[in-house]
């Protein structure tokens, strides 16, 4: 039995700008991250700090994870899978939220 371990990819690779590009925006989401710590949100403390961490695993996700060119269907269920688990963790929140 042979085994080939290339893989077949249906996109140009990925360059260096790119990389370079998601690095400083990860970066600025951190600076942001950061700033909006020392704020006080009151309530909304927590939801502002989950919403800037979700738009940073996000990016993550489209370039790191290359989910950026995957199929149509595999983006659909790996939404399905996060906003469920929003939905989730939003229940949890709210449930503390109103003890």
């Amino acid at each position: 039995m042979s085994h080939d371990h290339e893989q077949a990819t249906d996109h140009e690779p990925v360059g260096y700008g790119t990389y370079i590009l998601t690095w400083f925006t990860l970066v600025v989401l951190t600076a942001v991250t950061v700033t909006a710590a020392g704020m006080n949100f009151g309530k909304l403390s927590v939801l502002v700090a989950l919403l800037i961490a979700t738009i940073k695993a996000g990016v993550v996700l489209m370039i790191f994870m290359h989910l950026k060119y995957e199929p149509r269907l595999f983006k659909t269920m790996v939404w399905i899978v996060l906003i469920t688990l929003a939905i989730f963790v939003g229940l949890t929140f709210t449930d503390t939220l109103f003890r």
